[in-house]
């Protein structure tokens, strides 16, 4: 027997797009300042009469992404900027990412900038390039949800990041500029808006994998497996909108969140 899909399941996806939007929204407005900071009349208040710096570029980072880290209630638990390499005379390799008091990864406690190994010659450098979070977004010139993973880099728990590209000079990636989420915080949030359905339901990513689910055999992180589901997330992977729910073999219903890439499964 097929999921009949009303106006409730359509509500619910609504209300995860609603609850996922203002990150969405608020990594748009810092990638904005960015982009103007880099370029143009406003590449003096980073550059000088030189080259951009990290030395510059942090602190104008740090004002961008303390004032949510450090909210009362917020999502997130780190943010900042990634920069491409070479991009930064004083740092090839650099990342200016902080920290919330939420955040209990690494040494320190409060509002903190993130340790990194920036020397490529060191064990301990880690290309970021090569992650999925760096990978998709430099593809695709948008941006994109990575996750749920366990973040070895900045959380180490279960995490949900979301970059998008900055740009100066055209079609030139200069950097990303993220958020990072932790999956627990996310479910708190979300399950009790999943619930509402009154059937099985499991919120997953364009690739089928488990964010939240009201079934406790589907864990978090793990890939959702149900016969067509891969096809059918097909259009979230390739960044497309899609409204529409779709129907899989097993009369499984897959409804779309907005523009988040997530979507709903709801089972009979």
């Amino acid at each position: 027997m097929s999921v009949d899909v009303d106006v409730t399941a359509e509500h619910i996806a609504r209300q995860i797009a609603s609850t996922i939007d203002p990150v969405f929204a608020m990594i748009d407005g810092w990638r904005d300042v960015l982009e103007r900071e880099l370029a143009g009349p406003y590449a003096g208040a980073l550059t000088g009469e030189g080259e951009p710096t990290a030395e510059k570029l942090d602190p104008v980072v740090a004002a961008l992404a303390s004032g949510e880290l450090e909210r009362e209630g917020s999502l997130i638990t780190g943010a900042g900027f990634v920069a491409a390499p070479g991009f930064l005379a004083d740092a090839p390799w650099h990342l200016a990412w902080w920290l919330s008091g939420s955040n209990t990864f690494g040494p320190g406690s409060g509002l903190r900038r993130l340790t990194t190994v920036d020397d490529p010659d060191s064990e301990q450098f880690r290309d970021y390039t090569t992650l999925e979070w760096w990978r998709v977004p430099a593809r695709t010139g948008t941006r994109h949800l990575t996750g749920p993973y366990v973040d070895y880099l900045c959380t180490d728990d279960y995490t949900v990041t979301i970059t998008t590209p900055v740009r100066v000079g055209g079609d030139e990636m200069v950097g990303l500029v993220g958020t990072d989420l932790y999956v627990a915080r996310l479910e708190q949030v979300l399950l009790p808006v999943i619930r509402e359905s009154g059937h099985p339901c499991t919120l997953v990513n364009a690739s089928g994998r488990i964010v939240a689910s009201t079934d406790a055999r589907r864990p978090t992180g793990a890939l959702l497996r149900i016969e067509g589901l891969a096809e059918a997330l097909t259009p979230l992977r390739d960044a497309a909108s899609v409204t529409d729910a779709a129907w899989l073999p097993g009369g499984e219903a897959v409804v779309p969140c907005g523009d988040t890439s997530l979507a709903l499964v709801l089972e009979a």
